[in-house]
């Protein structure tokens, strides 16, 4: 066993607590936590380490929401705009999966580990992640992606999507998980979308999907207008939505673990179907600015789970954690910086686990043991700590996967 102390333990449960001058005893699940003087006399026989002044010690990131494959872009693609986006990510994705070789996203993978994410979320379109996701340290639930609203390709994308998925079960480790993710609304099928949710339910599967991300997707499911009528017609021959948004989410009815990504034009009713399936909503809010939409009204959530990602290099410059989390304090200028603050780091957490159907996301008893560390730069109170741990993250000190202690070099 392993016994670690800090001068703060922020657990990251439900209330978030936090345990000044507390510690941690771990194996490969978290065996006890309390005030260290308290498991020091308990656990007289353990060496104690101390993670330093001014430390914390907290549950590994989980990023709910990443795309790997996109990780070649820079400044290729178009930002301001989501359709411009959209047309520009059609136009130039053979030349950015090129650029996203296994080198890079290897690289991309270790900087996340340096930046406190111990587990992903990683929705893969194509499958030409899925080495480098394997041989990560992190734990991965890996969404293999549907997408195709063509009735004439229907038969053709499910025997492709099948055969996808099938390579990432046997390759199903404690660490690599499959799950499936249905791109969104308006780009699939409702037959494919049956289809594959019955494998889901089969296999019992985390299920994820895209929803409600943009104002022109809105306009496009509920009133067939608006800029996706010119993007449907020249890309797709289309002149109708194939689904309604409430008719698309009454689909996921009986997934345990479910997760819908953006939801930032929801509407109440909508909101109240996703609550109503103990669904997760996963917050990516510098995507959201960068293609100029919505910003989530968090005030609308309270009874729903919320978690974090970081969407893709596609529409990011960053797939840290941290990094998102200080701009979502800047986006949300309306609410209180200290909760919100907590808030932020228990979606990054707590909601992370409960969106990928994992035992992680709290410093708790029986929680697997996926540990971060790191100091701040100064004294701190605990009323501020949630705040002054967003402002002043950048990296990790040391990190613990189900106990194991990894190398961040």
């Amino acid at each position: 066993m392993k016994f670690l102390k800090a001068d703060w333990v922020l657990t990251c449960d439900d209330e978030f607590s936090i345990i000044k001058d507390g510690g941690v005893v771990f194996e490969d699940k978290i065996v006890d936590i309390n005030c260290a003087s308290v498991l020091e006399e308990k656990y007289s026989n353990l060496d104690v380490e101390y993670c330093g002044k001014n430390s914390v010690l907290m549950p590994g990131l989980i990023n709910s929401h990443v795309h790997l494959e996109f990780s070649g872009n820079k400044t290729t693609l178009k930002y301001g705009n989501f359709l411009d986006w959209l047309t520009s990510v059609i136009e130039n994705r053979e030349e950015l999966i090129e650029k996203a070789t296994e080198d890079l996203i290897d690289s991309e993978l270790k900087a996340m580990l340096k930046t406190g994410t111990t587990s992903i979320g990683a929705i893969s379109s194509y499958g030409f992640d899925m080495s480098s996701c394997i041989k990560t340290d992190m734990n991965v639930v890996y969404f293999t992606e549907v997408i195709g609203s063509k009735p004439d390709m229907i038969d053709t994308l499910f025997v492709d999507f099948k055969a996808k998925l099938e390579s990432t079960k046997q390759n199903c480790s404690t660490n690599f998980i499959p799950a499936i993710a249905i791109h969104s609304p308006y780009s699939v099928h409702p037959f494919l979308i049956r289809e594959v949710l019955k494998i889901a339910k089969e296999n019992d599967m985390p299920v994820s999907a895209h929803f409600q991300e943009s104002k022109s997707e809105n306009d496009w499911l509920n009133y067939n207008k608006g800029s996706f009528i010119s993007f449907f017609k020249n890309f797709l021959q289309q002149t109708t939505a194939v689904t309604k948004p409430n008719e698309f989410l009454s689909q996921f009815k009986g997934i345990e673990n479910l997760s819908f990504t953006h939801c930032v034009e929801a509407n109440a009713k909508e909101l109240e179907q996703i609550k109503d399936m103990n669904a997760t909503i996963i917050h990516c809010p510098k995507s959201n600015r960068l293609l100029n939409n919505t910003s989530l009204n968090l005030n609308y959530l309270d009874d729903i789970s919320l978690a974090m990602g970081t969407d893709g290099l596609s529409s990011n410059n960053s797939l840290s954690l941290f990094d998102e989390m200080q701009s979502a304090l800047f986006i949300h200028r309306t609410n209180d910086i200290n909760d919100l603050s907590k808030r932020l780091l228990t979606a990054s957490t707590n909601g992370g686990a409960k969106a990928l159907g994992l035992n992680k996301g709290q410093v708790a008893k029986g929680k697997d043991a996926d540990l971060i560390s790191f100091s701040l730069p100064d004294t701190c109170s605990e009323e501020d700590i949630a705040t002054a741990v967003i402002l002043h993250t950048k990296q990790v000190d040391k990190t613990y996967i189900q106990g194991k202690h990894i190398e961040l070099s």
